[in-house]
């Protein structure tokens, strides 16, 4: 018997292998130099980046998480202050917040975008408001309420209040670009971004040259100076082998970030006419870090494990809203959007070079799952 072919939610395989010589020809390049740790090379990608996302400064970091943590510092931010976040989002927005002392207050979500709502924004922000931080979730731009790309109607509502893109989702996303709408872009490169390293990396970009000189000495133990600690900092500097693959990645990130947005556009078309699922917007900007679907009225878990058992492997970012897990002890009101999409939520397999026919089989899947959890 053939053995079942499996589509998992993300394959790297093909985009490796269309690549493969110029990334075998960066990390040599980079071994011959025997500089390992910023560097030449990491001064080039961030030169890159910050003129591909239309900024003055990039910093290159280990993490996202690293790049939340120290835009909330290089901000000042700490004990005694309240960051506006959305509690729909992988848990790392929140931790950051933490992390350095402050405490996140968090706005309910929009039902269509699934991004933080402008409205409940407006309602939270107080004298101990010091910061917004966004989440470009899935690919979307935050922060417009009419689906526009650019974050205008929350860069209103916070006025003089310093924003924070989490754009860890979001590399390339939006006019202008992700990362610089507001005064701190965070950008991730975990194997599965959009714009991936083979390993962990981050960024954060910015206008502000003050924002960028301090970013870079958190990133080395406080350092301005070799050995001259200014500050109590971190050991978060990206390494010069996956800046040099990132190098090589950006080249080809708008024409992937295509097709993302072409792929969504097939799914939406194969789900067209199925009144049990409720499709994600295509809106100008959006490139779809996810494909994520609601199916509002069924137990979407036993969905999930339906089509596991025929093969495809869907995921649910994210089944618990950031406050309500375990670790805030129930600190938090209720966001009861956030809750009940949590609940709904299923993202479909995408990367740049699924196929139609792939897609066509995880929808089949997909359907007749359904009719067999509601039957």
């Amino acid at each position: 018997m053939p053995e079942k072919k499996i589509i998992p939610p993300i394959d790297l395989q093909e985009q490796t292998a269309s690549i493969r010589s110029e990334v075998d020809e960066a990390i040599s390049r980079v071994i011959d130099t025997g500089n390992f740790i910023l560097g030449d090379e990491v001064a080039l990608f961030e030169k890159d980046c910050a003129e591909h996302i239309g900024v003055k400064h990039a910093v290159g970091l280990n993490s996202g998480t690293d790049a939340l943590v120290i835009a909330l510092r290089a901000l000042g931010i700490g004990e005694g202050d309240e960051v506006i976040t959305t509690p729909f989002t992988f848990f790392a927005t929140a931790e950051a917040i933490c992390l350095v002392g402050a405490t996140p207050v968090f706005a309910d979500i929009e039902e269509t975008s699934f991004n933080i709502d402008v409205c409940q924004v407006k309602k939270l922000i107080n004298q101990q408001t010091k910061a917004i931080m966004p989440v470009h979730l899935y690919g979307r731009i935050a922060g417009s309420q009419n689906g526009k790309p650019d974050m205008s109607d929350l860069k209103k509502a916070a006025n003089e209040i310093p924003i924070i893109e989490d754009a860890c989702q979001a590399f390339g996303a939006g006019s202008p670009r992700a990362g610089a709408l507001g005064d701190i872009g965070c950008f991730s490169f975990y194997p599965t971004k959009n714009l991936s390293a083979f390993g962990d990396g981050g960024l954060l970009t910015t206008n502000d040259e003050h924002i960028a000189i301090k970013s870079k000495m958190l990133r080395q133990h406080g350092e301005k100076s070799r050995y001259n600690n200014e500050l109590l900092g971190y050991n978060s500097r990206l390494d010069a082998i996956q800046a040099a693959i990132l190098r090589v990645k950006l080249k080809y990130i708008d024409k992937w970030n295509m097709e993302r947005r072409g792929a969504a556009e097939i799914y939406n078309n194969l789900l067209n006419g199925c009144e049990q699922i409720i499709t994600p917007e295509i809106v100008c900007g959006h490139i779809f870090h996810q494909y994520t679907i609601r199916v509002p009225g069924l137990n979407r878990d036993e969905l999930k494990e339906k089509m596991y058992e025929k093969g495809v492997i869907s995921m649910v970012y994210y089944p618990i809203p950031a406050n309500k897990l375990p670790v805030f002890e129930d600190r938090f009101p209720d966001c009861p959007v956030s809750e009940k999409l949590a609940n709904e939520v299923l993202s479909l397999p995408i990367w740049p070079e699924i196929k139609p026919e792939q897609q066509k089989r995880v929808v089949e899947i997909l359907i007749q799952s359904i009719k067999e959890i509601s039957s």
